[in-house]
């Protein structure tokens, strides 16, 4: 299946901090709320040889600051291709996408590398641990790109395990973990950055119930206590329930 995006990738030169188009910070809402994620007529095509398929089709989403969203539907309803949009994973075939105040469609490469290193936190079903590094090793990585000293990335990481419960598990390797411990070493390590958004697709896919049950109160108290926005997709309503927007795609729209 091959991408069909009509704008294409700008190089970091077409972006000189004179001309990008930016926020200040979260768009306000006309209901007054502060949007952290503003999307408008977004559309999302692929090829299958010379089949057009839109995945997205002319949506329109405002994501408030702090909010906890879950995105629902059945499977090729574009959850997924949503949340990898909103995260800078790939790139709209028209339409803009603005998050944190920033219109990452019309970024390039490395200047999306790093507005994703200093806004967003990863989480994924398979959790995505390399099993040849500690726990710690693991929290780590994200932080190996910032201008910090050895001392200060094994203090953030720590201090990110300690967070998740963790803190005695430093120098395990995931082998040496359950799936629920695993899961919740890969969002020690979306936080590790202190971000503003954590994307979660299917967090708790691959656990049993009570190791699931467990990543999404540590997900409430991420987003209830530290005031993250968490965007989850999932097909669990158990995991569902716990979000406090729960938001519906079939074939590309929001229903």
């Amino acid at each position: 299946m091959t991408d069909s995006t009509s704008d294409g990738a700008h190089s970091d030169a077409d972006l000189d901090p004179a001309n990008e188009p930016r926020q200040s910070g979260p768009v306000e809402r006309a209901d007054g709320a502060e949007s952290i994620v503003r999307i408008r007529s977004l559309v999302k095509t692929y090829f299958r040889g010379d089949e057009p398929l839109k995945v997205l089709d002319q949506l329109d989403l405002d994501i408030p600051k702090g909010s906890f969203e879950a995105l629902m539907g059945p499977s090729g309803s574009g959850k997924s291709t949503l949340l990898n949009l909103i995260a800078g994973l790939d790139r709209p075939t028209s339409g803009t996408v603005v998050v944190d105040g920033k219109q990452i469609d019309r970024m390039g490469e490395s200047q999306l590398a790093r507005w994703r290193a200093a806004t967003l936190g990863f989480v994924f079903q398979s959790f995505n641990l390399l099993p040849v590094l500690t726990a710690l090793e693991n929290v780590e990585l994200p932080l190996l790109l910032a201008p910090l000293r050895a001392a200060e990335r094994r203090k953030r990481a720590e201090t990110a395990l300690k967070i998740v419960g963790l803190e005695d598990r430093v120098k395990h390797y995931p082998r040496q973990l359950s799936g629920g411990q695993e899961q919740r070493v890969a969002i020690a390590r979306a936080i590790v950055n202190d971000p503003k958004i954590i994307v979660a697709d299917e967090p708790t896919g691959d656990l049993d119930r009570q190791s699931a049950a467990d990543v999404m109160t540590l997900l409430e108290k991420l987003n209830q206590q530290l005031g993250k926005t968490i965007v989850m997709v999932t097909h669990d309503p158990a995991a569902a329930e716990r979000a406090s927007i729960i938001r519906r795609l079939d074939k590309g729209i929001l229903v």
